[in-house]
């Protein structure tokens, strides 16, 4: 067996390297950025008024002038106006071009208004207040996003500012998700008792939906003949095999062999961790990528988050910024193993906590209900004291 770190360093030696494409904007949002974004022009472009009010010099003020003729009003969307005589002003709007020869917005709190004429009721006025400066935020030319980020809303309002009805982002892999397994049943079935439902394709496949992915998913039954059939025809659409049970070393555990007919070089069997330690990582002909993930349906779980995810988001570019959380109670674990507890987390005077939840073991599947991520405590220890920091995997 290897350890938790020398997989991930073999897993991620193996990611994709994804060609680019552009879609409409609205359909870019959870994908990644594939080029930096520049500024087209300054933000703001302009003076950019950022109060309702009157726009005044305050100059004018400064030497005494406090009842300011009005000379017209200027709303936002409407060209730059000026300010044609001292000591006068000009109405303006909330995201206006600030007026030619004024310097200062004074907002209508601060005024009365009576025959076209606005009186100032304040005790100051000064150069620049209530004013967003042209090219405050960033200067044209200059990179506002950069390439790797995952788009979220508010970056897709960004690409929306500076014309982009297109987005590079990069290209997605396409993944099949094959359960194993003659005990399962589709989600539908009432099972025997002897049988359960199908649910960690369901699972894998939900999580791959927050990464943008539709993935097909298949069942392959306990016949090697036919597995291999299937399987090689699924190769043939697909550049990742998330492969859910029957890579263990039970008699009825045929992928290893299967797979190996296929032309399966594997680069690793088995990693020291408790849940998932008969985890299968591997390569194809023609770099396609297989993840075989114990039955187990928290092992399938944690080894998707601690693997699958960590190899997406570096074949995609994505930054991954490294966590941790205190434990809240104090636990021990004897085997030398790497453990992945489920915890539900919690801020405490800005430290993150970590509350382990309850599991009677990886076929739990409601030991993750309530998690917010895993606490990953290393083998070499035995007892884990409250309070102390450990790396954490989060699952959004």
């Amino acid at each position: 067996m290897i350890s938790v770190a020398q997989a991930l360093q073999l897993v991620l030696q193996h990611k994709i390297s994804p060609q680019t494409e552009e879609v409409e904007l609205l359909q870019s949002l959870g994908r990644t950025l594939a080029q930096d974004v520049t500024a087209d022009r300054d933000f703001p472009p302009f003076h950019r008024v950022t109060m309702d009010g009157i726009a005044v010099r305050a100059s004018d003020f400064v030497a005494g002038i406090r009842a300011f003729p009005i000379e017209e009003i200027h709303a936002a969307g409407s060209p730059q106006k000026t300010l044609h005589h001292p000591g006068h002003c000009l109405e303006v709007m909330t995201g206006a071009v600030l007026p030619q020869g004024t310097d200062a917005v004074v907002p209508y709190e601060e005024c009365t208004m009576h025959e076209n004429v606005a009186t100032v009721l304040a005790e100051k006025v000064r150069a620049g207040q209530n004013i967003h400066p042209q090219g405050s935020d960033k200067k044209a030319g200059e990179v506002l996003l950069t390439s790797g980020v995952k788009i979220t809303p508010a970056i897709l309002g960004t690409l929306a500012s500076v014309g982009y009805a297109q987005v590079p982002v990069f290209q997605l892999p396409s993944v099949a998700i094959c359960s194993t397994g003659d005990e399962l049943v589709e989600v539908q079935q009432q099972p025997l008792p002897h049988q359960i439902r199908r649910s960690n394709a369901y699972m894998l496949a939900g999580a791959l939906q927050q990464e943008n992915i539709q993935a097909s998913l298949f069942h392959l039954p306990d016949e090697p003949a036919i597995m291999q059939k299937r399987l090689a025809k699924i190769l043939e659409a697909h550049d990742v095999l998330l492969l859910s049970g029957g890579v263990s070393k039970g008699k009825f555990d045929f992928l290893p062999q299967v797979l190996e007919e296929l032309g399966f070089t594997p680069v690793f069997h088995k990693i020291a961790q408790k849940p998932g330690k008969p985890m299968l990582f591997g390569t194809l002909p023609e770099q396609k990528v297989v993840f075989g993930l114990p039955g187990n349906p928290v092992s399938t779980f944690v080894c998707y988050q601690l693997f699958f995810r960590p190899w997406l988001h570096a074949s995609l570019h994505q930054d991954h910024q490294p966590a941790s959380a205190q434990l809240t109670q104090t636990l021990t674990f004897k085997p030398a193993l790497t453990y992945h507890v489920p915890v539900k987390l919690h801020q405490d005077q800005g430290i993150l906590k970590a509350t382990p939840i309850p599991t009677t073991g990886s076929g739990d599947l409601t030991s993750i209900l309530e998690a917010d991520g895993l606490l990953s405590l290393p083998p070499e220890q035995e007892n884990f004291a409250a309070g102390e920091a450990f790396p954490l995997t989060l699952f959004t």
